[in-house]
């Protein structure tokens, strides 16, 4: 998850470390620890305990993975105390092609 002013520059760091890779990106809603926002409408205040970020998925080979993590980290630090998201990989099996019915990797 990174937040939104970062996802085109993740998506382009990813891209350089790669040559091409696709992206799926995910409207998700959460907090970390910076635990929502605080919001004042018509003299009423309301706090939004979730807030919106992208998820941004890339599947790709594992020999990638360590050098890909390390590029999306860079790309969506904002140098605030929080709030950046988070970076994690994780083993992907099974996957088949809808159209054809190939099973890659």
């Amino acid at each position: 998850m990174v937040v939104r002013e970062r996802v085109e520059t993740v998506i382009d760091a990813v891209e350089e470390e790669t040559g091409h890779v696709g992206v799926t990106v995910v409207e998700a809603i959460g907090h970390g620890s910076e635990r929502g926002v605080t919001h004042e409408y018509r003299g009423r205040t309301f706090e939004s305990r979730f807030l919106p970020k992208p998820l941004l998925a890339f599947v790709l080979d594992d020999a990638l993975a360590g050098r890909v993590a390390a590029a999306i980290a860079d790309a969506a630090r904002t140098g605030h105390s929080s709030g950046d998201g988070l970076c994690w990989t994780s083993p992907v099996s099974n996957v088949v092609h809808h159209r054809t019915g190939e099973r890659l990797g």
